[in-house]
Protein backbone atom coordinates (compact mmCIF):
# COMPACT_ATOMS: atom_id res chain seq x y z
CA UNK A 1 0.00 0.00 0.00
CA UNK A 2 2.67 2.54 -1.39
CA UNK A 3 2.60 6.07 -2.08
CA UNK A 4 3.55 7.67 -5.33
CA UNK A 5 4.63 10.92 -6.63
CA UNK A 6 5.73 12.44 -9.87
CA UNK A 7 6.07 16.15 -10.04
CA UNK A 8 6.69 17.32 -13.58
CA UNK A 9 7.88 21.50 -15.17
CA UNK A 10 8.70 22.86 -11.85
CA UNK A 11 12.08 24.21 -10.76
CA UNK A 12 11.26 23.05 -7.35
CA UNK A 13 10.34 19.53 -8.52
CA UNK A 14 12.33 17.22 -5.81
CA UNK A 15 11.12 19.45 -2.96
CA UNK A 16 7.75 19.02 -4.37
CA UNK A 17 7.97 15.34 -4.50
CA UNK A 18 9.89 15.61 -0.79
CA UNK A 19 6.10 17.71 0.73
CA UNK A 20 4.45 15.07 -1.13
CA UNK A 21 5.77 11.82 0.40
CA UNK A 22 5.49 13.73 3.24
CA UNK A 23 1.88 14.37 3.66
CA UNK A 24 2.02 10.85 2.63
CA UNK A 25 3.87 9.08 4.87
CA UNK A 26 0.60 7.50 6.17
CA UNK A 27 1.36 4.68 2.80
CA UNK A 28 4.43 3.25 3.97
CA UNK A 29 6.83 4.03 6.39
CA UNK A 30 9.50 1.43 5.04
CA UNK A 31 11.72 3.31 2.70
CA UNK A 32 11.33 6.41 0.51
CA UNK A 33 13.09 7.51 -2.63
CA UNK A 34 13.11 10.63 -5.17
CA UNK A 35 14.55 10.31 -8.43
CA UNK A 36 14.75 13.42 -10.55
CA UNK A 37 15.65 14.64 -14.18
CA UNK A 38 17.31 17.78 -15.27
CA UNK A 39 16.25 16.66 -19.13
CA UNK A 40 19.98 15.07 -19.41
CA UNK A 41 21.20 12.93 -16.46
CA UNK A 42 18.79 10.97 -13.68
CA UNK A 43 20.06 11.32 -10.01
CA UNK A 44 18.25 9.29 -7.61
CA UNK A 45 18.37 8.77 -3.31
CA UNK A 46 16.39 6.09 -1.91
CA UNK A 47 17.22 4.72 1.60
CA UNK A 48 15.50 2.86 4.63
CA UNK A 49 13.30 4.83 6.72
CA UNK A 50 10.68 8.05 6.80
CA UNK A 51 10.83 10.50 4.73
CA UNK A 52 12.37 12.99 7.22
CA UNK A 53 15.19 10.69 7.69
CA UNK A 54 16.60 10.15 3.88
CA UNK A 55 15.71 14.01 2.79
CA UNK A 56 17.88 15.95 4.15
CA UNK A 57 19.36 19.54 2.06
CA UNK A 58 22.32 17.68 1.46
CA UNK A 59 20.50 15.03 -0.52
CA UNK A 60 17.36 17.11 -1.96
CA UNK A 61 20.23 19.06 -3.63
CA UNK A 62 21.86 16.18 -5.43
CA UNK A 63 18.18 15.80 -7.01
CA UNK A 64 18.81 18.37 -9.96
CA UNK A 65 16.22 18.97 -12.28
CA UNK A 66 12.56 20.23 -13.18
CA UNK A 67 11.17 16.40 -12.99
CA UNK A 68 10.48 13.90 -10.09
CA UNK A 69 9.12 10.92 -9.39
CA UNK A 70 9.27 9.58 -6.05
CA UNK A 71 7.67 6.67 -3.74
CA UNK A 72 7.10 5.43 -0.09
CA UNK A 73 7.18 2.29 0.56
CA UNK A 74 4.35 0.26 2.36
CA UNK A 75 6.01 -2.50 4.89
CA UNK A 76 5.73 -5.85 4.32
CA UNK A 77 7.41 -9.04 6.04
CA UNK A 78 10.76 -10.23 5.26
CA UNK A 79 11.90 -7.66 2.74
CA UNK A 80 15.44 -5.99 2.16
CA UNK A 81 14.47 -2.66 2.89
CA UNK A 82 17.42 -0.74 0.94
CA UNK A 83 17.48 -3.52 -2.08
CA UNK A 84 13.81 -3.19 -2.44
CA UNK A 85 13.40 0.72 -2.07
CA UNK A 86 11.89 2.79 -4.81
CA UNK A 87 11.62 3.94 -7.60
CA UNK A 88 13.29 1.43 -9.63
CA UNK A 89 16.21 3.15 -12.21
CA UNK A 90 17.80 0.93 -14.84
CA UNK A 91 20.01 2.15 -17.82
CA UNK A 92 18.96 0.56 -21.29
CA UNK A 93 18.94 1.31 -25.17
CA UNK A 94 17.03 4.28 -24.85
CA UNK A 95 18.80 5.97 -22.18
CA UNK A 96 18.02 6.10 -18.28
CA UNK A 97 14.54 5.40 -17.17
CA UNK A 98 12.97 4.92 -13.26
CA UNK A 99 9.48 3.58 -12.14
CA UNK A 100 7.53 3.65 -9.21
CA UNK A 101 4.32 1.32 -8.89
CA UNK A 102 1.21 1.36 -6.27
CA UNK A 103 -0.53 -1.90 -6.35
CA UNK A 104 0.70 -5.41 -6.92
CA UNK A 105 0.66 -7.67 -9.87
CA UNK A 106 -1.07 -10.82 -9.66
CA UNK A 107 0.97 -12.49 -12.58
CA UNK A 108 4.33 -11.05 -11.24
CA UNK A 109 5.51 -14.53 -10.18
CA UNK A 110 4.90 -16.07 -13.82
CA UNK A 111 6.20 -13.16 -15.40
CA UNK A 112 9.49 -13.21 -13.38
CA UNK A 113 10.04 -16.91 -14.52
CA UNK A 114 9.81 -15.77 -18.01
CA UNK A 115 12.16 -12.79 -17.89
CA UNK A 116 14.59 -15.36 -16.00
CA UNK A 117 14.14 -17.96 -18.85
CA UNK A 118 15.05 -15.35 -21.28
CA UNK A 119 18.28 -14.68 -19.38
CA UNK A 120 17.35 -11.54 -17.31
CA UNK A 121 18.99 -10.90 -14.14
CA UNK A 122 16.86 -9.56 -10.75
CA UNK A 123 18.16 -7.21 -8.03
CA UNK A 124 14.76 -7.15 -6.27
CA UNK A 125 11.99 -9.25 -5.20
CA UNK A 126 9.64 -6.78 -6.38
CA UNK A 127 7.42 -7.08 -8.83
CA UNK A 128 8.08 -3.58 -10.13
CA UNK A 129 11.32 -5.03 -11.49
CA UNK A 130 9.15 -6.88 -13.89
CA UNK A 131 7.97 -3.71 -16.05
CA UNK A 132 11.66 -2.27 -16.10
CA UNK A 133 12.88 -5.57 -17.61
CA UNK A 134 9.86 -6.23 -20.07
CA UNK A 135 10.35 -2.39 -21.05
CA UNK A 136 14.25 -2.78 -21.60
CA UNK A 137 13.67 -5.85 -23.61
CA UNK A 138 11.25 -4.55 -25.64
CA UNK A 139 12.44 -3.72 -29.81
CA UNK A 140 9.82 -1.04 -30.15
CA UNK A 141 11.44 2.46 -31.28
CA UNK A 142 9.77 4.59 -28.49
CA UNK A 143 9.30 4.67 -24.50
CA UNK A 144 5.58 4.78 -25.07
CA UNK A 145 5.41 2.06 -26.97
CA UNK A 146 7.65 -0.10 -25.11
CA UNK A 147 5.49 0.42 -21.93
CA UNK A 148 2.52 0.24 -23.89
CA UNK A 149 4.12 -3.64 -24.70
CA UNK A 150 4.81 -4.22 -21.10
CA UNK A 151 1.05 -3.38 -20.07
CA UNK A 152 -0.06 -5.87 -22.48
CA UNK A 153 1.78 -8.86 -20.33
CA UNK A 154 1.40 -7.28 -16.61
CA UNK A 155 -1.61 -8.35 -14.71
CA UNK A 156 -3.09 -6.77 -11.65
CA UNK A 157 -3.55 -3.74 -9.38
CA UNK A 158 -1.08 -0.60 -10.62
CA UNK A 159 -0.41 3.16 -10.37
CA UNK A 160 2.43 4.05 -12.41
CA UNK A 161 5.49 6.89 -12.51
CA UNK A 162 7.50 6.50 -15.14
CA UNK A 163 10.85 9.17 -15.83
CA UNK A 164 12.61 9.23 -18.77
CA UNK A 165 15.09 11.86 -18.85
CA UNK A 166 12.56 14.37 -20.64
CA UNK A 167 9.10 12.70 -20.07
CA UNK A 168 6.52 11.10 -17.06
CA UNK A 169 4.41 8.98 -17.71
CA UNK A 170 1.43 8.55 -15.31
CA UNK A 171 -0.68 5.15 -15.90
CA UNK A 172 -3.66 3.91 -13.53
CA UNK A 173 -4.71 0.12 -14.25
CA UNK A 174 -8.20 0.13 -15.89
CA UNK A 175 -10.44 -1.22 -12.89
CA UNK A 176 -8.62 1.64 -10.91
CA UNK A 177 -8.55 -0.21 -7.55
CA UNK A 178 -5.47 2.11 -6.28
CA UNK A 179 -5.81 6.06 -5.88
CA UNK A 180 -4.22 8.65 -8.70
CA UNK A 181 -4.91 12.03 -8.87
CA UNK A 182 -3.90 14.80 -11.64
CA UNK A 183 -2.89 17.95 -10.26
CA UNK A 184 -1.75 21.60 -11.26
CA UNK A 185 0.86 23.75 -9.37
CA UNK A 186 1.19 27.71 -8.44
CA UNK A 187 4.24 27.32 -11.30
CA UNK A 188 2.25 26.14 -14.06
CA UNK A 189 4.12 22.50 -13.46
CA UNK A 190 1.86 19.13 -12.98
CA UNK A 191 1.93 16.79 -10.29
CA UNK A 192 0.06 12.94 -10.22
CA UNK A 193 -0.23 11.67 -6.50
CA UNK A 194 -1.50 8.72 -4.78
CA UNK A 195 -3.98 11.02 -2.56
CA UNK A 196 -4.88 14.78 -3.00
CA UNK A 197 -3.78 15.48 0.76
CA UNK A 198 -0.37 15.80 -1.52
CA UNK A 199 -1.58 18.75 -3.73
CA UNK A 200 -3.31 20.55 -0.19
CA UNK A 201 0.49 20.77 1.16
CA UNK A 202 2.28 22.13 -2.29
CA UNK A 203 -0.55 24.38 -3.10
CA UNK A 204 -1.37 22.34 -6.32
CA UNK A 205 -5.05 22.59 -7.71
CA UNK A 206 -6.56 19.44 -8.28
CA UNK A 207 -7.53 19.29 -12.10
CA UNK A 208 -8.93 15.51 -12.25
CA UNK A 209 -8.48 12.01 -10.99
CA UNK A 210 -6.17 10.18 -13.30
CA UNK A 211 -9.59 7.60 -15.06
CA UNK A 212 -9.17 3.63 -14.96
CA UNK A 213 -7.01 2.60 -17.89
CA UNK A 214 -5.27 5.86 -18.54
CA UNK A 215 -2.07 6.79 -19.86
CA UNK A 216 -0.79 10.49 -19.26
CA UNK A 217 2.34 11.67 -20.42
CA UNK A 218 4.36 14.99 -19.66
CA UNK A 219 6.81 15.53 -22.63
CA UNK A 220 9.21 18.27 -21.91
CA UNK A 221 8.29 19.36 -26.21
CA UNK A 222 4.67 19.69 -25.58
CA UNK A 223 2.79 22.67 -23.58
CA UNK A 224 0.14 20.25 -22.37
CA UNK A 225 0.13 17.06 -20.93
CA UNK A 226 -1.11 14.09 -23.53
CA UNK A 227 -3.96 11.41 -22.56
CA UNK A 228 -4.33 8.18 -23.74
CA UNK A 229 -7.13 5.31 -22.71
CA UNK A 230 -5.44 2.74 -23.00
CA UNK A 231 -7.78 0.42 -21.84
CA UNK A 232 -11.44 0.28 -21.28
CA UNK A 233 -12.32 1.32 -17.64
CA UNK A 234 -13.85 -1.22 -15.40
CA UNK A 235 -13.84 0.84 -12.21
CA UNK A 236 -13.01 -0.93 -8.70
CA UNK A 237 -11.59 1.14 -6.04
CA UNK A 238 -10.46 -0.31 -3.38
CA UNK A 239 -13.23 -0.13 -0.22
CA UNK A 240 -10.05 -0.15 2.11
CA UNK A 241 -9.05 3.25 0.77
CA UNK A 242 -11.74 4.49 2.71
CA UNK A 243 -12.10 2.55 5.44
CA UNK A 244 -8.41 2.69 6.44
CA UNK A 245 -6.02 3.62 4.49
CA UNK A 246 -6.43 7.34 3.32
CA UNK A 247 -5.58 10.46 5.08
CA UNK A 248 -9.52 11.80 6.14
CA UNK A 249 -8.85 15.24 4.25
CA UNK A 250 -7.99 13.21 0.87
CA UNK A 251 -10.87 13.26 -1.87
CA UNK A 252 -10.87 9.63 -3.56
CA UNK A 253 -12.62 9.29 -7.05
CA UNK A 254 -14.44 12.43 -6.14
CA UNK A 255 -15.49 11.15 -2.45
CA UNK A 256 -14.37 12.99 0.58
CA UNK A 257 -12.64 10.40 3.22
CA UNK A 258 -13.66 12.61 6.02
CA UNK A 259 -17.28 12.13 4.78
CA UNK A 260 -17.60 8.76 3.97
CA UNK A 261 -15.71 7.83 7.02
CA UNK A 262 -18.95 9.43 8.84
CA UNK A 263 -21.61 7.35 7.00
CA UNK A 264 -19.94 4.62 8.26
CA UNK A 265 -19.80 5.57 12.13
CA UNK A 266 -23.80 6.64 11.04
CA UNK A 267 -24.64 3.12 9.40
CA UNK A 268 -23.34 1.19 12.26
CA UNK A 269 -25.52 2.87 14.62
CA UNK A 270 -28.62 2.69 12.46
CA UNK A 271 -27.25 -0.92 12.20
CA UNK A 272 -26.72 -2.25 16.10
CA UNK A 273 -27.69 0.18 18.28
CA UNK A 274 -26.11 0.35 21.87
CA UNK A 275 -27.34 1.17 25.30
CA UNK A 276 -23.83 3.53 26.24
CA UNK A 277 -22.22 6.90 28.12
CA UNK A 278 -19.57 7.22 25.96
CA UNK A 279 -18.69 6.75 22.03
CA UNK A 280 -14.72 6.73 21.89
CA UNK A 281 -12.85 6.18 18.69
CA UNK A 282 -9.37 3.86 18.16
CA UNK A 283 -7.31 7.24 17.07
CA UNK A 284 -6.64 8.04 14.82
CA UNK A 285 -8.20 6.31 11.61
CA UNK A 286 -11.70 5.58 13.74
CA UNK A 287 -11.98 9.27 15.08
CA UNK A 288 -14.86 10.50 11.91
CA UNK A 289 -16.15 7.24 11.86
CA UNK A 290 -16.81 7.53 15.82
CA UNK A 291 -17.99 10.86 15.57
CA UNK A 292 -20.54 9.66 12.96
CA UNK A 293 -21.64 7.47 15.29
CA UNK A 294 -22.17 9.91 18.21
CA UNK A 295 -24.24 12.30 15.90
CA UNK A 296 -26.70 9.10 15.09
CA UNK A 297 -26.82 7.60 18.30
CA UNK A 298 -26.61 10.93 20.85
CA UNK A 299 -24.30 9.31 22.81
CA UNK A 300 -21.42 11.69 24.06
CA UNK A 301 -18.25 11.43 21.69
CA UNK A 302 -14.78 11.56 23.90
CA UNK A 303 -11.45 10.49 23.05
CA UNK A 304 -10.79 8.29 26.08
CA UNK A 305 -7.85 7.07 24.07
CA UNK A 306 -4.70 9.56 23.31
CA UNK A 307 -2.16 8.55 20.75
CA UNK A 308 1.33 8.72 20.50
CA UNK A 309 2.10 10.42 17.31
CA UNK A 310 5.86 9.51 17.18
CA UNK A 311 4.65 5.46 16.74
CA UNK A 312 3.60 4.42 13.43
CA UNK A 313 0.78 2.30 12.24
CA UNK A 314 0.38 -0.85 13.58
CA UNK A 315 -1.59 -2.80 10.89
CA UNK A 316 1.43 -2.22 8.53
CA UNK A 317 4.44 -3.73 10.73
CA UNK A 318 5.60 -6.51 9.74
CA UNK A 319 5.85 -8.90 12.57
CA UNK A 320 3.28 -9.71 15.85
CA UNK A 321 5.69 -8.74 18.58
CA UNK A 322 6.45 -5.02 16.68
CA UNK A 323 2.75 -4.67 16.13
CA UNK A 324 2.00 -5.52 20.42
CA UNK A 325 4.59 -3.49 21.32
CA UNK A 326 3.03 -0.51 19.16
CA UNK A 327 -0.19 -1.10 20.48
CA UNK A 328 1.02 -0.35 24.00
CA UNK A 329 3.68 2.46 23.59
CA UNK A 330 1.07 4.42 21.63
CA UNK A 331 -2.36 4.06 23.19
CA UNK A 332 -3.00 5.58 26.50
CA UNK A 333 -6.80 5.70 28.26
CA UNK A 334 -7.99 8.85 30.16
CA UNK A 335 -9.04 6.70 32.96
CA UNK A 336 -11.10 9.56 34.77
CA UNK A 337 -13.17 9.64 31.81
CA UNK A 338 -13.66 5.83 31.65
CA UNK A 339 -14.31 4.70 35.08
CA UNK A 340 -17.86 3.04 35.28
CA UNK A 341 -18.65 4.22 32.29
CA UNK A 342 -20.17 1.69 29.11
CA UNK A 343 -18.28 2.33 26.13
CA UNK A 344 -19.37 2.30 22.93
CA UNK A 345 -15.45 1.64 20.33
CA UNK A 346 -15.10 2.42 17.32
CA UNK A 347 -12.60 0.95 15.08
CA UNK A 348 -12.35 0.81 11.44
CA UNK A 349 -11.42 -2.88 11.27
CA UNK A 350 -10.42 -6.00 12.53
CA UNK A 351 -7.49 -8.10 11.05
CA UNK A 352 -5.51 -10.42 13.51
CA UNK A 353 -7.58 -9.31 16.60
CA UNK A 354 -4.63 -8.65 18.83
CA UNK A 355 -5.09 -5.11 18.70
CA UNK A 356 -8.66 -4.85 19.50
CA UNK A 357 -7.83 -7.47 22.25
CA UNK A 358 -5.24 -5.12 24.28
CA UNK A 359 -6.98 -2.32 23.60
CA UNK A 360 -10.35 -3.63 25.83
CA UNK A 361 -7.39 -4.80 28.14
CA UNK A 362 -6.30 -1.03 28.34
CA UNK A 363 -9.82 -0.18 28.64
CA UNK A 364 -11.27 -2.47 31.03
CA UNK A 365 -7.92 -1.67 33.21
CA UNK A 366 -8.79 2.23 33.46
CA UNK A 367 -12.15 1.35 35.24
CA UNK A 368 -14.78 1.02 31.85
CA UNK A 369 -17.82 -1.32 33.44
CA UNK A 370 -18.41 -2.16 29.67
CA UNK A 371 -16.65 -2.36 26.22
CA UNK A 372 -18.66 -2.99 23.09
CA UNK A 373 -16.59 -2.56 20.34
CA UNK A 374 -17.96 -1.79 16.96
CA UNK A 375 -16.01 -1.96 13.56
CA UNK A 376 -17.20 -0.01 10.51
CA UNK A 377 -16.09 -2.64 7.96
CA UNK A 378 -17.12 -5.63 7.20
CA UNK A 379 -15.35 -9.25 8.53
CA UNK A 380 -12.01 -9.57 6.92
CA UNK A 381 -12.17 -13.38 5.35
CA UNK A 382 -9.98 -13.10 2.61
CA UNK A 383 -6.39 -11.91 1.72
CA UNK A 384 -5.99 -9.27 -0.76
CA UNK A 385 -3.96 -9.49 -3.49
CA UNK A 386 -3.86 -6.04 -5.05
CA UNK A 387 -1.43 -4.42 -2.86
CA UNK A 388 -2.72 -4.63 1.17
CA UNK A 389 -0.58 -6.71 2.96
CA UNK A 390 -3.77 -8.51 4.89
CA UNK A 391 -2.01 -11.85 6.13
CA UNK A 392 -2.63 -15.57 4.96
CA UNK A 393 -6.04 -17.08 5.97
CA UNK A 394 -4.64 -18.81 8.93
CA UNK A 395 -4.35 -15.43 10.41
CA UNK A 396 -7.24 -13.48 9.36
CA UNK A 397 -9.49 -14.64 12.90
CA UNK A 398 -12.56 -13.90 10.81
CA UNK A 399 -11.95 -16.67 8.56
CA UNK A 400 -11.48 -19.06 11.69
CA UNK A 401 -13.26 -17.84 14.52
CA UNK A 402 -17.35 -17.06 14.16
CA UNK A 403 -18.18 -13.29 15.19
CA UNK A 404 -19.11 -14.68 18.96
CA UNK A 405 -15.87 -16.73 19.16
CA UNK A 406 -13.99 -13.10 18.68
CA UNK A 407 -15.86 -11.49 20.73
CA UNK A 408 -14.50 -13.74 23.48
CA UNK A 409 -11.04 -14.13 22.56
CA UNK A 410 -11.21 -10.36 22.45
CA UNK A 411 -12.89 -9.96 25.90
CA UNK A 412 -15.64 -7.60 24.50
CA UNK A 413 -19.07 -7.29 25.69
CA UNK A 414 -20.67 -6.91 22.42
CA UNK A 415 -18.80 -7.02 19.21
CA UNK A 416 -20.57 -5.80 15.77
CA UNK A 417 -19.31 -5.39 12.19
CA UNK A 418 -20.09 -3.15 9.43
CA UNK A 419 -22.59 -5.26 7.06
CA UNK A 420 -21.13 -5.18 2.96
CA UNK A 421 -24.25 -3.17 2.08
CA UNK A 422 -24.33 -0.61 4.36
CA UNK A 423 -19.96 -0.07 3.40
CA UNK A 424 -21.64 0.16 0.16
CA UNK A 425 -24.41 2.62 0.96
CA UNK A 426 -21.54 4.46 3.19
CA UNK A 427 -19.44 4.93 0.37
CA UNK A 428 -21.82 5.58 -2.84
CA UNK A 429 -23.73 2.77 -4.48
CA UNK A 430 -22.98 4.80 -8.26
CA UNK A 431 -20.35 2.38 -8.69
CA UNK A 432 -18.25 -1.37 -8.00
CA UNK A 433 -16.09 -1.78 -5.60
CA UNK A 434 -13.00 -3.94 -4.49
CA UNK A 435 -14.54 -5.55 -1.62
CA UNK A 436 -11.88 -9.00 -1.96
CA UNK A 437 -11.00 -8.66 1.86
CA UNK A 438 -14.82 -9.05 2.81
CA UNK A 439 -16.26 -11.32 -0.12
CA UNK A 440 -13.43 -13.25 -1.75
CA UNK A 441 -14.16 -11.97 -5.32
CA UNK A 442 -10.99 -11.79 -7.14
CA UNK A 443 -12.19 -10.05 -10.07
CA UNK A 444 -8.95 -9.72 -11.61
CA UNK A 445 -8.07 -13.08 -13.52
Amino acid sequence: MCAIVGVFGSVNASRIAYYSLFAMQHRGQEATGISCSDGHKISKVKKKGLVTEVFDEEALNHLKGDMAIGHNRYSTAGSKSVIDAQPIYANYKLGEISVAHNGNLINGKEVKDMLIDEGAIFQSDMDTENIIHLIARSHKEHLKDRIIEALGVIKGAYCLVIQGRNKIFAIRDKYGVRPFSLGQLEDGGYIVSSETCAFDLVGAKFIRDVRPGEMIIFDKSKEKYESIQLFEPEPRICAFEYIYFARPDSVIDGKSVYAVRQEMGKAMAKQDPIDADLVIPVPDSGVSAALGYAKQSGIPFEMGIVRNHYVGRTFIEPTQAKRDMKVKLKLSPISSLLKGKRIVVIDDSLVRGTTAKRIINILKDAGASEVHMCITSPTIKHPCRYGIDTPSYDELISANMSIEEIRDYIGADSLSFLSINALKKSIGDDREYSLVSFDGNYFIN
